[in-house]
């Protein structure tokens, strides 16, 4: 079933996106929850007009990503953990200490936009962390976590 997303859908697509699922899943999920609507032929026609309508808008905050995107290359950020004697972190790091961190150095970047190489950081060391600033704009940081 082709369905057209309301929403930005991890691994599925972004917002304004035609894309193809299994009938159930559009049925009774994506479409009662108001993540999507079914891709009828009047609501192509809408989609397709609404999207020439904002073809504008959405270069200008491409624009706007990529030179966000300039400004983040090149970053590093330090977080700090408590740690054991060995180095071993208690809990772990994750997205909302970066998005944290990024804050502090002055860039907002939603948490549901970061994505770490690896999943689970609960070492100290060096990581990389990859942010999401538009659907066709991604910087990757590096960041080090340290023993407080």
């Amino acid at each position: 079933m082709e369905i057209i997303l309301k929403e930005d859908m991890p691994r599925l697509g972004h917002k304004n996106d035609m894309v193809k699922v299994k009938d159930g899943y559009a049925r009774n999920y994506l479409i009662p929850k108001g993540y999507a609507i079914a891709a009828t032929p009047s609501a192509r026609k809408m989609h397709e007009e609404n999207m020439r309508q904002r073809a504008h808008k959405e270069e200008k905050i491409r624009n706007e990503a990529q030179e966000l995107a300039k400004k983040l290359e090149g970053l590093s950020l330090t977080i700090g953990a408590k740690t054991s004697s060995t180095g071993k972190i208690f809990g772990s790091v994750n997205t909302i200490q970066i998005a944290e961190a990024l804050a502090e150095k002055g860039f907002e970047i939603d948490r549901k936009n970061i994505s770490i190489k690896g999943d689970v950081v609960k070492e100290v060391g060096k990581y990389k962390a990859t942010l999401h600033l538009h659907r066709e704009v991604t910087v990757e940081i590096d960041f080090e976590v340290i023993s407080e």
